[in-house]
């Protein structure tokens, strides 16, 4: 049975959702970054309502996003593969166990998938390796998850094309 608790005193995050009794927030991210979560909320409520607004509300534009100040090292991130074409680091507000992002390192107007052209398709293909080599690093054996969001109707926030690599438990169907 899903719970959704409310902030304790001294929190910083606004709602969390605990299963099987265990929190899904760590508690570095608790201590040091307003986490709001969606825990598999109904499109009613006001976690979920958030996040579809910060995705309706995101544009693709020539402006710097924040992956890009990541990959500038402006923003601090954990960073837990690189090489020469991609990064890879921790997601601030995981969905699960384990939810990393992949993203180019030079965006060449790849803002989003359905942006993509037959000259991105070497880039393309490299992030979902980078995504199978990051699984086996992080101990995924058992299986993991792979989301591209697309667009505003994608719930996409971000307009510099990233891999979500999900995993470190049971994972649900249908996902959305």
């Amino acid at each position: 049975m899903r719970r959704v608790r409310e902030r304790k005193k001294g929190e910083r995050h606004i709602r969390t959702c605990q299963k099987n009794g265990r929190d899904r927030v760590s508690d570095d991210i608790k201590k040091s970054r307003l986490a709001v979560l969606s825990c598999h909320l109904t499109a009613g409520s006001s976690v979920m309502a958030s996040e579809e607004e910060k995705a309706l509300a995101a544009a693709p534009s020539d402006s710097p996003t924040i992956f890009d100040k990541i990959i500038n090292k402006e923003i601090p991130a954990t960073v837990v593969y690189e090489d020469d074409k991609v990064l890879a680091f921790r997601d601030i507000a995981p969905q699960a166990p384990t939810h990393i992002l992949i993203i180019p390192k030079n965006k060449d107007g790849l803002t989003g998938l359905s942006k993509a052209e037959e000259r991105h398709t070497e880039i393309l293909g490299h992030l979902l390796y980078t995504a199978k080599l990051v699984a086996k690093q992080e101990g995924l054996e058992d299986g993991f998850r792979i989301v591209i969001n697309d667009g505003p109707q994608g719930c996409q926030s971000v307009y510099h094309i990233h891999v979500h690599l999900l995993g470190g438990r049971q994972m649900n169907w249908p996902p959305g």
